[in-house]
């Protein structure tokens, strides 16, 4: 089993290639969708989140109301530190155990872990090597304000609360860079996806994942 850790800043398009990366044979261990299962209705974290913030930051039905919440820590460095402290050890237990439970299955095939953060927060112990998404800080900012709703001083907030591009850059083992078009990514991910499976398997088995 080969470990690939997929991060880079914030709106560079690290789920695009992972959805590419998912359609080429990957399975996708997604840490957004572990932290949005982590803080359901009930669960632990949820608790803690309720017990730290207040119910000020829970929706009518209980939910957590990730908007408010997130206007909040962006702006706020020290709730953001206890946000951080409350939810990262659970979504790194969660990433373990799925890797584990492939490991006891004997997977042999690639398992990408995508985490924004995964450099930020040393995850990148998990993982075999790591590829980092980059785009243009300009279209980053176009994106998360558009996808988001975001004024041009929150998205640089959220932005700015991450490692630097550039400092992820150096700890990457693969750079995929996000700044044409679709077809110009994919054709990136497919090239870096075949070089991994050669690594796992040699010329002769790379047929079998095409």
């Amino acid at each position: 089993m080969r470990i690939i850790g997929l991060t880079g800043g914030i709106a560079a398009g690290k789920s695009q290639v992972s959805r590419i990366l998912s359609g080429l044979g990957a399975i996708i261990i997604d840490a957004d969708a572990i932290a949005r299962e982590i803080v359901e209705i009930g669960t632990a974290t949820w608790e803690k989140i309720r017990d730290e913030f207040g119910k000020e930051y829970l929706q009518a039905d209980g939910s957590l109301n990730r908007r408010k919440l997130g206007k909040l820590v962006f702006s706020d460095k020290n709730a953001l530190k206890k946000l951080n402290e409350i939810t990262h050890p659970a979504i790194r237990k969660c990433i373990m155990c799925r890797l584990e439970e492939l490991k006891t299955q004997d997977y042999k095939g690639v398992v990408v872990v995508d985490a924004a953060l995964l450099l930020d927060v040393g995850w990148d112990d998990l993982v075999d090597e790591v590829w980092v998404v980059d785009a243009p800080l300009k279209t980053r900012l176009s994106r998360l304000m558009d996808r988001d709703g975001l004024s041009r001083e929150e998205a640089l907030n959220r932005i700015n609360s991450q490692m630097t591009q550039e400092r992820k850059n150096e700890k990457a083992d693969r750079i995929i860079k996000n700044e044409f078009n679709i077809d110009h990514l994919e054709k990136q991910v497919e090239l870096a996806w075949e070089h991994t499976l050669r690594g796992i398997l040699g010329c002769e088995g790379i047929a079998e994942w095409s």
